[in-house]
């Protein structure tokens, strides 16, 4: 138990940091594009294990790009870098492989299977990216919420 949860965590982060070194992302991003990727993961194998593969990708898709959205707001940067980084561990790679396999083999009722599980897997992905995407950015700045906060202390005083 201790064992696969150690490489639940170890391997997405190693993948997702070894992606965005191939990609040149710059280094002081890569802990960030590696902890993103892991909460993905993470999220997926948590829900795996009460849903369907679908819907345990789109909230992991929705944790992933939350945090994408977070850390964009704090570091200054483009949303793609963290973005693409955090999906990485969630795309269906081995549905897609088994899916041309079964194809090139002519077993065409087990590629129908893999390749709509893997375009269900991939929409839901595309779903958690809309839903948080649509989200406005200075709903992650923190001026906004000391904002807000301000705005209802003076509505109240004024309604005294």
């Amino acid at each position: 138990m201790i064992r696969e949860l150690v490489i639940n965590v170890f391997a997405p982060f190693v993948g997702t940091v070894a992606y965005v070194i191939l990609f040149n992302v710059p280094r002081r991003y890569y802990i960030s594009c590696g902890i993103t990727g892991t909460v993905g993961w993470l999220v997926y194998q948590f829900t795996l294990t009460a849903v369907s593969a679908s819907t345990a990708s789109f909230f992991a898709a929705l944790a992933a790009v939350f945090l994408s959205r977070m850390l964009t707001v704090r570091m200054k940067c483009p949303i793609t870098i963290f973005l693409l980084a955090g999906i990485i561990p969630l795309v269906p790679g081995a549905g897609i492989y088994y899916t041309a396999y079964y194809l090139v083999t002519n077993q065409l009722a087990a590629a129908g299977q893999r390749g709509l599980e893997s375009v269900k897997v991939a929409f839901g992905i595309v779903l958690g990216i809309a839903f948080v995407v649509s989200i406005p950015r200075e709903v992650f700045q923190i001026h906004y919420w000391r904002g807000r906060k301000r705005r209802k202390r003076l509505k109240d005083i004024n309604q005294m």
